[in-house]
């Protein structure tokens, strides 16, 4: 298996995509204990992945091993996006050294180049605490979901009480300093607010370090009937 790079998206999106580039925390980021830290929750969004997979935000590719491991890889089509090109480079290594065959594509989550109804499963791991318009990603995840497809994340969310008014006070240094992730996105109800989409499983982790704290996991699917939205 080997890993494929395109960067020949149209669309306006190829307009603004490359001045999201972070090559300071893409590097400090190869550093963390990923595995050792996340790797149960993001082998949990990996296991029996079948069909067409799009994962949004693949940074330096940290889902690729879980998916190599966990998917029914004879039946999946995996295909992953990353705007940085600093830790799209760190992804197509990754996938090169885990044997995931990867169709990994330069584009932003608010304007993803692919067909309505196109994937079986979307996996979004810390990316919404990351993306410019959250809002405009989750419309994207919805249109190329077929229907009765999953979405399924891992992500960390705003706080309660004084650990969010920390998160408030820190969000504007953090963001310069992580890549743009912000700490206080209230991620969950942005989710669940989404009438296209019905909620299967939502858990609230007890894992993590303030400020970056909490984290949630879950996935919802998308409605078989959407009609009007």
């Amino acid at each position: 298996m080997s890993s494929h790079t395109d960067s020949s998206d149209t669309g306006s999106d190829s307009e603004t995509v490359h001045d999201i580039a972070h090559p300071r925390f893409a590097a400090l980021y190869d550093l963390l204990p990923q595995r050792l830290l996340l790797g149960p929750h993001r082998e949990s969004l990996a296991v029996e992945l079948a069909g067409r997979v799009l994962e949004i935000g693949a940074g330096n590719g940290a889902m690729f091993p879980f998916v190599a491991e966990e998917a029914a890889t004879d039946t999946l089509e995996y295909h992953a996006i990353e705007p940085d090109p600093h830790m799209r480079e760190r992804a197509v290594a990754t996938a090169q050294e885990t044997g995931l065959a990867v169709e990994l594509r330069d584009a932003r989550a608010e304007s993803l180049p692919y067909p309505d109804d196109a994937f079986d499963v979307v996996i979004s791991s810390m990316v919404f605490c990351t993306v410019q318009e959250p809002e405009a990603a989750l419309s994207e995840v919805f249109r190329v979901l077929r229907p009765g497809g999953e979405f399924r994340f891992l992500e960390h969310v705003r706080a309660d009480g004084w650990r969010e008014t920390g998160q408030n006070l820190l969000t504007p240094v953090w963001k310069r300093a992580a890549g743009g992730c912000h700490l206080n996105r209230d991620t969950v109800g942005l989710f669940v607010s989404h009438d296209g989409f019905a909620v299967d499983e939502i858990e609230r982790l007890s894992f993590g370090v303030f400020p970056a704290t909490p984290f949630v996991r879950g996935t919802l699917h998308k409605r078989r009937e959407t009609v009007g939205i």
